[in-house]
This record gives C-alpha cells, sequence and structure tokens, in this order.
C-alpha cells in the first residue's frame, strides 16, 4: 500500500509526489497495458523490443564507465 502524507495542508505538493511513486513503481505502464487485449503475438514482439532496448542501455551505460 502506498502512502503519502499531506504536509502543511498542500495537496497538491502531495498528489506531485503521490504520481512519482506511482509511476516508479510502474503503476502507470501497468494499468496502460491492461487497458486493451494484447494478442499473444504482439505480447512477444513487445518483449522482444524491451529486451533490446534493455540490452543496448546496458551496452551504452558499460562502455561509457570505461
Amino acid at each position: 500500500m502506498i502512502k503519502v502524507d499531506v504536509r502543511d495542508n498542500d495537496v497538491e505538493q502531495a498528489i506531485k509526489r503521490l504520481k512519482k511513486v506511482l509511476n516508479r513503481e510502474g503503476v502507470f505502464r501497468k494499468m496502460r497495458e491492461k487497458e486493451f487485449f494484447e494478442k499473444p503475438f504482439e505480447a512477444r514482439n513487445r518483449m522482444r523490443r524491451e529486451a533490446v532496448r534493455r540490452s543496448r542501455k546496458s551496452e551504452r551505460e558499460r562502455r561509457s564507465q570505461l
């Protein structure tokens, strides 16, 4: 369960913090994925694209540290 404290009756700041926490936890991404049915071949293609993106990112990070 996610909790955000409201300080000094500043609700807008608390909402910003809540959105940041939800985004970090991946809640918005999961909601977007579950919004519509995804065919199995589309899911496989998406997972492959994400894997390639992750590997390229790690390769860039590894090269930049050298």
